[in-house]
């Protein structure tokens, strides 16, 4: 389906609803529209992370990979949440669907970076460096997504797919968060429990 974009305010969400793919009208707070929202708020976290990776590129091979592991999951999130504003009821020639290949290219790519790193001693507190924050956040937002979907399967025909996805997304920002410390020289805080402020 091609893209033509010649107005960008239409009016049409004045009274709180949007179109969804195919032209049916819902409610700009349903569950469709909030489990695609989040995936673009997640996209844009990423599109953080990848501006600050962006400045170590030409002097780190690491930061070349993270940079095309990058490009395609933020292409991939957009596939999947044009996925997710296309009712069940409507497809198009040529519509992108997340499936088998996708779920294990992540799986891929997870067992890829986790190679390089040592087994965990205690649970990560989200920062360290500005690349490795922003993926800790992506994370969040990610599982949140997974949420929205979840809920969105409860009250609509989703296939299995987008959660699946979801899901191992979310592990694969995690383990992209410790391979960034580790081969971009950013720090990484670990929990240390009952740490208590003194006087």
């Amino acid at each position: 389906m091609a893209i033509r974009i010649t107005k960008v305010y239409t009016r049409t969400g004045d009274k709180g609803f949007t179109k969804l793919v195919g032209g049916k009208k819902v409610a700009k707070d349903s569950l469709r529209i909030e489990s695609y929202g989040t995936l673009d708020e997640l996209n844009s976290v990423l599109g953080l992370a990848r501006v600050f990776n962006d400045d170590l590129k030409d002097r780190l091979p690491a930061a070349q990979r993270l940079d095309e592991i990058f490009r395609r999951l933020q292409n991939e999130l957009f596939d999947l949440g044009s996925e997710l504003a296309t009712p069940a009821d409507f497809s198009y020639e040529g519509m992108f669907t997340v499936g088998d290949n996708e779920v294990k290219a992540l799986e891929r790519l997870i067992d890829e970076l986790q190679k390089d790193l040592s087994p965990l001693n205690s649970f990560i507190l989200p920062g360290g460096g500005k690349v490795s924050g922003f993926l800790h956040q992506a994370r969040t937002v990610c599982r949140r997504g997974e949420r929205d979907i979840l809920r969105l399967m409860r009250e609509e025909s989703v296939s299995e797919w987008p959660l699946k996805y979801v899901n191992r997304l979310s592990d694969l920002l995690f383990v992209m968060s410790r391979w960034v410390s580790k081969n971009l020289g950013e720090p990484e805080y670990l929990w240390e429990r009952g740490l208590r402020g003194h006087e």
